[in-house]
């Protein structure tokens, strides 16, 4: 059965922000997420990501074998940040798109949703 990932993403501003009952409500829309999507045989994986302030983007300039070059954070000033991502087994894009939608990162940000490569069918 083909795999996709459902990217998380949440406005930039409103990272780290929150009470700790927000926490826990949105907490709870997930829990609820993940046992849905699990009795339903549909969830392959899944995390969360720390914020975009531990990140570390890596580029080796000149191509294999040149200067390694680290800058901490994303690569990109954005409006929205990846805040995690699911691993959908679905039937087809359709189905997945289905699943996406009751991700509540789609209600509070967006999801984007996208075929994983399957290298052992090539």
């Amino acid at each position: 059965m083909p795999k996709y990932a459902a990217l998380i993403y949440s406005p930039a501003e409103t990272q780290g922000t929150g009470t700790p009952e927000d926490w826990a409500r949105i907490m709870a829309e997930y829990n609820e997420f993940g046992e849905a999507a699990g009795a339903a045989g549909v969830l392959a994986g899944g995390e969360a990501l720390h914020d975009t302030n531990t990140a570390t983007t890596i580029q080796v300039k000149g191509g294999k074998g040149g200067d390694m070059v680290t800058t901490d954070g994303p690569f990109a000033e954005t409006k929205e940040v990846l805040g995690g991502f699911y691993l959908l087994e679905c039937a087809d894009l359709d189905d997945a798109i289905k699943w996406a939608s009751r991700i509540p990162g789609a209600w509070h940000g967006r999801v984007e949703v996208r075929p994983v490569v399957d290298f052992s069918e090539e």
